[in-house]
């Protein structure tokens, strides 16, 4: 058994102000790093072993990355890559969410925001985030798991961890609109030696 575990980054000045992020790099507040230090107390207390840890190229995720290593004392190869990238937003980044709903309507943001092939002016779709995270995935994250029978963390973005639970649920399109990851709240997927899912949980109890 195998496990891999996906955190979001803690929250970002962005996330506290309400605006739309994308691959704008803004840094964590200190209650996103806050977020970070529970998860890693949260990893640490289910006694799992992490190996090796990817995140994306943005500040955010990796200084939460950093504090969940330092809260397991562990000093483990990272790996830091663009393909686990937050989803870019295009013209609404920097936007307030609450203003652009008033301006066109809150059912189109929903849709900008959490539908498969609905893109935001100039940005990007789940399914077109998807098209870089899952492959990336597959063949370098899924070769830790599986090959080399590593444990693996990654810490990266609400929408491209969505993208990658959406492949490894099998969710289809019409439900991830109703997926949504919370930030800092370590998801754990138990795999078997032929890579597939036998268990699924988040660590959630409070050590703050």
């Amino acid at each position: 058994m195998v496990y891999l575990i996906l955190v979001r980054h803690g929250e970002s000045l962005w996330n506290m102000e309400n605006r739309f992020t994308g691959w704008v790099d803004v840094p964590l507040t200190d209650k996103g790093r806050e977020e970070a230090k529970n998860a890693g107390r949260l990893i640490k207390e289910s006694g799992i072993k992490i190996n090796v840890a990817y995140t994306s190229q943005l500040s955010r995720a990796i200084e939460t990355l950093e504090i969940i290593l330092k809260e397991l004392g562990e000093n483990i190869p990272v790996i830091k890559d663009y393909h686990l990238n937050e989803r870019h937003y295009g013209d609404l980044q920097g936007l307030n969410k609450a203003e652009t709903a008033r301006i066109y309507g809150d059912e189109q943001v929903k849709l900008w925001r959490r539908s498969y092939d609905v893109k935001p002016p100039g940005g990007e779709s789940l399914e077109d985030t998807q098209k870089r995270t899952v492959p990336f995935f597959k063949n370098t994250i899924m070769l830790d798991l599986t090959y080399y029978k590593k444990n693996v963390l990654v810490v990266a973005h609400g929408n491209s961890l969505r993208s990658i639970v959406m492949y490894l649920d099998n969710i289809s399109p019409k439900d991830i609109i109703n997926v949504e990851i919370p930030t800092g709240i370590p998801i754990v997927y138990e795999l078997n030696e032929k890579a597939n899912v036998v268990k699924k949980y988040e660590l959630k109890k409070l050590l703050l």
